[in-house]
């Protein structure tokens, strides 16, 4: 495999993920819906984005911090809620959250992860944001809203692009299914991975706690994953949205925005945060691309509250980008995902590593000595005048 130290991007660190998993698991994890057409645009929008450099700045020393969720972040990123990381790396969840801890940022947790939203407050203190599914049991997502609150999470996220799941073809042409289905293509699969097989065989498939108890006869991370996959309750609205702000004490963020419409009348309701997003192009392909969506999404808000942005970060340019068209900081979900599942704790330090790297040179070699000094004036827009 890959070393970690020869990792000097984070497509390195993809490159080593797949090298080191089974296809149908690294496929899991990297893929998107049908023709996969969002996934690639949410990257390709940063690509069209060009920067204004200013020089002749004293860049010596750079601020990168900023204020998230009314509380300091060392860095304008917070983790992105990544679900099934165990099926990659044993205690990959924990170690994401240990390696956002270390470097001084919030980290989302996922209704659908392989550690339970207690061992996560246990084992990495830090700033922890929980992620609710919207399920139709509603004792039950009362129930996980409600460990949160005694878990001492600062803030609630609900996700409200997921009323069903997307068509991930690549799942479908690597027989990988929930509940799992072996076969003679994924078992020659999984023969050629022996250490990601051999961790298999010896402590068994991971099991996304939270959802234990759901479906008492799901006992496998892939058996829990089809219940909860079941469970998505497709009639939740605004009416429903509103009865969750009323109850929760705490910050409540609002994941899966496109529309400035949506993104004004959030605001209106008394959300803390919204994050303009596409489910990482995993579910409706074919969806705007997220930093093309964020503009518009700005705007609506008009100040109220902040926006983030989640889908496509995979450089720290692409972070500056979506600072200067007004996003609050970014969530970054497979950038530390890939760490984690080729190299655990260290390799997701090594993403966040890269990512802040990466950023620190951006605003250096743009002529920008802090975070909050990032604007749109420092990108090329050909059919608008500059402030020369």
């Amino acid at each position: 495999m890959p070393s970690l130290a020869h990792a000097f991007s984070i497509e390195d660190l993809r490159c080593a993920a797949r090298f080191r998993l089974p296809k149908a698991i690294f496929d899991f994890f990297d893929g998107g819906a049908e023709d996969e057409l969002t996934l690639d645009d949410n990257q390709a929008a940063f690509r069209r984005v060009r920067l204004l450099p200013r020089v002749l700045v004293d860049v010596a020393q750079v601020d990168l911090g900023v204020q998230l969720l009314g509380r300091p972040a060392a860095l304008p990123m917070a983790i992105a809620p990544t679900g099934a990381v165990g099926f990659g790396w044993r205690g990959g969840d924990v170690a994401i959250a240990r390696a956002a801890a270390a470097a001084g940022i919030p980290y989302t947790l996922s209704s659908a992860a392989t550690a339970s939203i207690e061992q996560i407050a246990k084992a990495a203190p830090g700033r922890l944001w929980f992620q609710a599914y919207i399920l139709r049991n509603k004792p039950f997502l009362d129930g996980l809203i409600a460990r949160a609150l005694a878990a001492d999470y600062e803030a609630l996220m609900i996700t409200v692009d997921l009323p069903v799941g997307g068509k991930r073809e690549r799942d479908f042409r690597n027989h990988f299914s929930v509940p799992f289905r072996f076969t003679a293509k994924n078992l020659v699969d999984f023969a050629r991975h022996p250490g990601w097989l051999s961790d298999i065989v010896r402590y068994g498939m991971p099991v996304m706690e939270n959802m234990i108890g759901l479906d008492m006869e799901a006992r496998s991370a892939t058996a829990i994953a089809s219940s909860v996959g079941r469970s998505y309750d497709p009639s939740f609205d605004w009416s429903s949205l509103q009865k969750i702000r009323d109850h929760w004490p705490r910050k409540l963020i609002v994941k899966g925005i496109l529309r400035p419409d949506d993104a004004s009348r959030l605001a209106a309701m008394g959300c803390d945060a919204l994050v303009v997003s596409n489910h990482g192009g995993r579910q409706l392909d074919g969806a705007v691309a997220t930093l093309d969506a964020l503009p518009a999404v700005v705007q609506a808000v008009g100040g109220r509250i902040p926006v983030l942005l989640d889908g496509g970060v995979r450089r720290g340019s692409d972070i500056f980008k979506a600072l200067a068209l007004g996003a609050a900081g970014v969530m970054v979900g497979r950038a530390t995902l890939y760490g984690a599942v080729s190299g655990g704790e260290d390799g997701a330090q090594r993403a966040l590593a890269i990512l802040r790297d990466e950023l620190t040179r951006t605003l250096q070699l743009s002529g920008t000595s802090a975070v909050s000094d990032i604007n749109s004036g420092l990108l090329f827009q050909p059919t608008s005048s500059h402030p020369f």
